[in-house]
């Protein structure tokens, strides 16, 4: 199993370059930011930086948008860290929550996401691509080479995932609905004639290693926020009971009351706290570092290739530690 290290750009990006050094330091072998210009600084600059102060990271976004970043500046800036530091990127893509919302827009369309996962690859990898109806192609790209990841939870996201990307991204770690989740974006790529075990299979959630467990939620308890801006968004398309969407996902989110995205995904946020301790201990990995080796046991069996570690607490480096000196052995040794 692959571990990344998920990081918000705060300022300064030094801090951030380190604590990815850090996570390459201890075995992890991706590293992901948030993509949200206005909460945060702007990634693509600092991941040159953690780039060039690593030897084998691959960075990305977890994730970006086609809204505010167009499909051939996307292509190019990953095409140019590529030529600079040797196809060490993978772009995290959806439909766009933060991003687009704190910049008074809705999320872009599936339509739209599925047009850009084709259209970002081509033109990273030097081929030609249908940019709003024009065809484009980058001249100067030779040998580039860009994974397209698709974070998604309702269906018809799945689908689309299991249709287009080259990876699916999840942000929840609890194994009923991973082993849903995962079940249908196979069924989807093998429906469109691809191989379903080609598809890269990501799961992002805050891990806390410690014996504090109510501090640890406390710590945690954003995640669960962060993820019901979705699942509100699915509850309001499908209905709570539709079926269409296991209510051990949605039921949660009955006496959410909005979302105040100054505090998004940052540990004490108030717009959290309709959310149980229940769904922290399901959606996030939590306790001693046994704890964490044996729910990622668990998700490795359901076809998870990869645990990105959110760290947006208070034991960022304790937690990176934690996980190199003890957890990846155990899942990798």
């Amino acid at each position: 199993m692959d571990f990344g290290l998920v990081l918000q750009t705060d300022p300064p990006a030094s801090r951030v370059v380190g604590l990815m050094r850090r996570a390459e330091r201890n075995g992890f072998r991706y590293g992901w930011t948030f993509d949200s210009a206005v909460l945060w600084q702007e990634p693509f600059v600092i991941y040159s930086q953690i780039l060039e102060h690593t030897t084998k990271l691959r960075v990305g976004p977890m994730v970006t948008n086609p809204g505010t970043r167009t499909s051939e500046v996307t292509a190019s800036t990953f095409a140019t860290l590529n030529d600079m530091y040797g196809n060490r990127t993978v772009c995290g893509i959806g439909r766009g929550d933060s991003a687009m919302r704190v910049a008074g827009r809705a999320p872009n369309t599936l339509a739209r996401l599925g047009e850009a996962i084709d259209a970002i690859r081509d033109l990273a990898e030097g081929r030609e691509a249908l940019v709003d109806g024009s065809p484009v192609r980058i001249p100067w790209i030779r040998d580039g080479k860009l994974p397209v990841w698709m974070a998604a939870y309702g269906p018809k996201a799945l689908a689309l995932a299991g249709r287009k990307a080259d990876g699916f991204i999840l942000q929840l770690a609890d194994p009923f609905l991973t082993e849903w989740m995962v079940r249908a974006v196979r069924d989807a790529a093998a429906a469109a004639g691809r191989d379903p075990a080609a598809l890269t299979v990501c799961v992002a959630a805050p891990a806390y290693v410690g014996d504090d467990l109510a501090h640890a939620r406390e710590q945690c308890r954003w995640f669960g926020g962060m993820v019901g801006n979705h699942v509100a968004d699915l509850v309001a398309r499908y209905g709570e009971h539709s079926g269409v969407v296991p209510e051990a996902l949605t039921a949660y989110v009955k006496d959410r009351r909005g979302y105040d995205y100054s505090h998004h995904g940052r540990a004490g946020n108030p717009s959290a706290d309709f959310v149980p301790d229940g769904i922290v201990d399901r959606f996030c990995l939590l306790g001693p570092a046994s704890a964490h080796i044996e729910r990622l046991r668990r998700l490795r069996d359901l076809g998870v290739d990869q645990f990105a570690v959110y760290a947006m607490h208070d034991a960022k480096e304790a937690t990176i530690d934690a996980y190199g000196s003890e957890v990846i052995p155990a899942l990798n040794g």
